[in-house]
């Protein structure tokens, strides 16, 4: 929806001029922002140098937009939770509601999580309970009826926990958002960049930049800060971004967005190959359900695939991975990764498709395997899921993710037992592995062990207050 001249913006004009007071107060009113900047980590090995001041400036240019804005400078944990209630507490309906972090950030089961100074984290569990999901702050934002929810993240940095856990930094996640959402990370998904060491990161330099320009829509000032960083860094770094905005916002109060050029609305920059696969260590023998043969890779027929939906295909990642894809049709990295971004956006037919190109290029990918298993499990397909992590485990014994997501397809399946042997097989690899404790939970008390199973559900839900709701996007109550 377009901004045009009206009586109303005539009368709004008027009373900016002479009711100056009223006007300023008016203009607050609607939008709140929340900007973080978290810099002293006790477990990193120097403070970072660049949040705090990033915090400052943005919370600045937002203020000279209109903005209602409370800065917070290394939060901790309760800190950051106060910090958004009184955020949620100020939204009302038709806000517009933004959030701006700068620190760090892990992905942790398929979503982001804002870190706050003092988290303790050690094991892919502590992440869930000490960190912030991005999703669930979206949502509860959207909950309070926010008409435009923003949020800018710049959190893809190396960071000292994901050592104690994985084999390397993974980034953030996509995110899925509500409509009338507008999200941007500092790079692109799965990796992660480092610090240039001066008072700004060049993400918040080029996005300053872009903000004060005139007459662009917030979807154009961002598109603008991508194409300015990724030129600055040489393609070093490329930004993300996503939106499901239905109308024409803008930065400075009062612009009239421009109709932008296909030039600047096309996504022509690549994101880079998926993050490093992570080797877990194998638990004591034991043993396992039967594994039947896999099943044939199913080949694709170019000219024969059923085409995106409109708002996947403009999703800029994934123009990006199809321009990659048109110019090499069997390059297997971006094959797995519009596979994984189909599948945190609920298009699992699509996923699909791509996690079996995958597995016809590259016959002994595990993560494939496991990925469509687990995406099969969610639509109920159990038979096809069941020897796609059998085929998974077969390639690497004892893959955890693969436990879990057999686990899963037992658990759909009503064959208890099975479930219980594969749940205790994975908590063996991790015992703070949510998901496997709440699966167990479910298939103890299924198989008449009430009591046990009444211990892993709360002790899961202690740890992840969303798992029963994600088990219930899965079909599983």
């Amino acid at each position: 929806m377009s901004i045009r001249p009206s009586l109303l913006a005539l009368l709004s004009l008027l009373a900016l001029l002479f009711v100056p007071n009223l006007a300023s107060a008016a203009a607050a009113a609607d939008r709140m922002a929340l900007v973080i900047g978290n810099a002293k980590y006790p477990d990193a090995d120097a403070p970072l140098k660049e949040p705090v001041n990033d915090a400052r400036s943005v919370a600045d240019e937002l203020k000279r937009d209109g903005f209602t804005v409370e800065t917070g400078e290394n939060l901790t944990n309760d800190g950051m939770r106060k910090a958004l209630d009184r955020l949620y507490s100020q939204i009302k309906p038709g806000s517009v509601a933004l959030i701006f972090f700068s620190g760090y950030g892990i992905q942790s089961n398929r979503q982001s999580f804002m870190i706050p100074v003092d988290a303790q984290i050690w094991t892919e569990a502590d992440v869930r309970r000490d960190g912030f999901s991005l999703e669930t702050i979206l949502g509860e934002i959207n909950n309070r009826g926010a008409r435009v929810k923003i949020a800018l993240i710049d959190a893809s940095r190396r960071n000292p926990y994901e050592r104690r856990f994985r084999s390397a930094s993974a980034g953030l996640a996509p995110v899925i958002a509500p409509n009338g959402s507008l999200v941007m990370y500092s790079a692109a998904l799965s990796s992660v960049v480092s610090d240039n060491g001066g008072d700004h990161s060049l993400f918040v330099q080029e996005l300053l930049k872009e903000m004060r320009v005139p007459n662009l829509t917030a979807e154009e000032t961002l598109n603008r800060t991508r194409l300015g960083v990724t030129r600055a860094s040489q393609r070093e770094q490329v930004p993300w971004i996503s939106s499901s905005l239905a109308e024409d916002f803008s930065f400075v109060r009062g612009a009239h967005p421009a109709t932008s050029s296909p030039q600047q609305q096309s996504a022509d920059i690549s994101p880079p190959p998926p993050a490093p696969r992570v080797e877990t260590p194998a638990p004591p023998k034991t043993e396992a359900p039967a594994m039947p043969q896999p099943e044939p890779p199913v080949a694709r027929i170019p000219g024969n695939e059923p085409p995106p939906s409109p708002s996947l295909a403009d999703d800029p990642v994934i123009k990006g991975l199809n321009q990659k894809l048109a110019e090499n049709p069997d390059d297997v990295s971006s094959l797995y990764r519009r596979g994984q971004v189909y599948a945190s956006k609920g298009a699992y037919d699509l996923a699909i498709r791509d996690f079996s190109d995958t597995i016809r290029l590259h016959s002994r990918d595990v993560e494939a395997y496991n990925n469509r298993c687990w995406v099969r499990a969610v639509i109920g397909d159990l038979q096809p899921a069941l020897r796609d992590c059998n085929e998974a485990l077969r390639l690497r014994p004892n893959f955890v993710d693969a436990l879990d997501s057999r686990g899963l397809v037992n658990l759909k399946s009503g064959l208890n037992k099975n479930a219980i042997a594969d749940f205790d097989a994975a908590l063996r690899i991790n015992p703070r592995l949510t998901s496997s404790l709440y699966g167990r939970g479910l298939a103890r008390q299924r198989s008449g062990a009430v009591s046990d199973g009444e211990v892993d559900i709360n002790n899961a839900k202690a740890m992840d207050p969303n798992i029963v709701k994600e088990f219930a996007s899965y079909g599983v109550n």
